[in-house]
């Protein structure tokens, strides 16, 4: 079992910079697809950006240039720096963990294969 846990939300202003990081309890490099999903208020919740275990990566349209998925093996930790904040972004983020030696595009597309859930961090983002 992967527990999982994130932490860095907070409230920004538009435009600011946030850095979320999640836990993991295990190595999970190498072998998982490890992301970010997010769910606005009272929207679906969403792919952000998605890791494969060879280290490709997807990301949502709209984070394309702002958002960066990174992970640190050695810490079995998992990073989503946010820059460029906008109002939009404002949603509880999830770190997971699935689709053993699948492709990020196939993690990003199939939430069903994301196995482990962390229980999310909040991000405010004021205009």
């Amino acid at each position: 079992q992967v527990q999982l846990v994130e932490s860095g939300g907070g409230s920004v202003q538009a435009g600011g910079s946030l850095r979320l990081s999640c836990v993991a309890s295990v190595n999970i490099v190498g072998r998982y697809c490890v992301a970010w999903f997010r769910q606005p208020p009272g929207k679906e919740r969403e792919g952000v950006a998605v890791i494969s275990e060879g280290g490709g990566t997807t990301y949502l349209a709209s984070v394309k240039g702002r958002f960066t998925i990174t992970q640190d093996a050695a810490h079995n930790t998992l990073y989503l720096q946010m820059n460029n904040l906008k109002p939009e972004d404002t949603a509880m983020y999830y770190c997971a963990a699935g689709g053993l030696f699948r492709s990020s595009e196939y993690c990003y597309a199939r939430q069903d294969v994301m196995n482990f859930w962390g229980k999310g961090t909040l991000v405010t983002i004021s205009s």
